[in-house]
């Protein structure tokens, strides 16, 4: 498996591209690399239970929907919600 320490190293390498794109495109760099773990996380799930290709598009989708870093968190949580309820095939409504 992946040790720790290379984990580590793939998210500091992370950390540093984003800060570098989002400088690029004019975002605050502190706006962004908060949720790097939590996308990660939601990407994962994706890719795992659903879709391999669509889950860095899943991370666009949130950029797309989210215009402050609460309503980021809240539409990964919704997001994980949704893969969790479909893919345990549990409807609670």
């Amino acid at each position: 498996g992946m040790s720790k320490s290379s984990d580590d190293q793939a998210v500091q390498t992370a950390h540093e591209w984003l800060v570098e794109a989002s400088t690029a495109l004019g975002l605050a760099p502190d706006d962004v690399t908060p949720h790097i773990r939590a996308l990660l996380a939601l990407t994962r799930d994706v890719a795992h239970n659903r879709s391999r290709p669509a889950a860095p598009l899943t991370s666009f989708l949130v950029g797309l929907a989210s215009q402050t870093p609460q309503e980021v968190e809240e539409n990964i949580e919704k997001l994980s919600a949704l893969i969790n309820a479909t893919h345990s095939e549990q409807q609670e409504i």
